[in-house]
């Protein structure tokens, strides 16, 4: 009877411990929130910015950009403390304020399929749905209110701005590097979602024949329908005779999904080591 008590005292003690502990929402060190509003048309994002360890007033820092934040922040963050430890992280979220039912139906990540893609659908009711083809709109909100509101809040170092996009992130990458080549001065594309390429290229303008820029593209081992459109993308690049201009291409193993994670390693070594051997442009 007295161990059958103790046993039971000893039970409800442990219930009570559990129940006074109170979880917390464990937070990114040296990263903040920072609510943007594109001025020209409302919509709302978040830039989530993480500063290095070493983050100083007096040095200067490189600075990577990258969309789909909700995705890539762990991987980047993890990649960017191991291999570029003097980076600064700039996150741009989706658009906060998409409407409500339009974002229970597709997830919060639905304001991509409008920023970043360059070109409408040819399906009325999608092309109603969502609204394809803002890439242009989005390169503007970057280079008129992220990139100055970093610049003016933060130690940055002089052409060492850098992009990192996946997958549809890829493609808009892409079609900023053929149409405002100067908006970063390194290109990380991960499996670009470059269908239509003779669209995308069609895109261009003689800036790209001048633009000063490493771009580093790769796909996966398994990516057997998107693979050849990304190779003939990057020998078109390389067909156009830029010595300013230094692409590389990468094969991951995996799938298009798979292959995701270990392509932000990989896309931060090659930046890093490109860095680190003072790569001019």
């Amino acid at each position: 009877m007295i161990k059958r008590a103790l046993t039971l005292s000893l039970l409800l003690l442990s219930f009570n411990l559990l129940a006074s502990m109170k979880t917390v929402p464990y937070e990114i060190p040296r990263t903040q929130v920072v609510p943007l509003t594109q001025t020209d048309t409302h919509h709302q994002y978040q830039l989530i910015i993480q500063l290095p360890e070493n983050y100083t007033a007096e040095k200067h820092h490189p600075v990577l950009y990258y969309t789909d934040a909700a995705w890539h922040i762990e991987m980047l963050a993890s990649a960017a403390y191991f291999l570029m430890e003097d980076a600064i992280l700039v996150g741009i979220s989706w658009q906060t304020n998409m409407p409500a039912l339009l974002m229970k139906e597709e997830g919060a990540h639905v304001s991509r399929f409008r920023d970043y893609s360059f070109a409408p659908s040819s399906n009325p009711e999608n092309q109603a749905k969502y609204q394809f083809g803002g890439a242009k709109a989005h390169i503007d909100f970057i280079r008129s209110q992220v990139k100055p509101y970093i610049e003016q809040h933060y130690r940055v170092k002089p052409d060492s701005d850098s992009y990192f996009g996946y997958s549809m992130g890829g493609l808009f990458g892409a079609y900023t590097l053929l149409t405002q080549p100067d908006t970063f001065d390194n290109y990380l594309l991960g499996s670009p979602s470059v269908w239509r390429l003779a669209q995308l290229i069609n895109t261009r303008t003689k800036a790209l024949n001048k633009a000063k820029a490493n771009v580093y593209l790769s796909h996966g081992t398994e990516e057997a329908k998107l693979s050849p459109h990304i190779n003939d993308f990057y020998q078109f690049l390389n067909q156009q005779n830029n010595p300013s201009m230094h692409v590389e291409l990468a094969v991951i193993d995996g799938t298009h999904q798979t292959a995701a994670p270990l392509t932000g390693v990989r896309a931060v070594k090659w930046l890093s080591e490109r860095t680190a051997a003072g790569v001019s442009l």
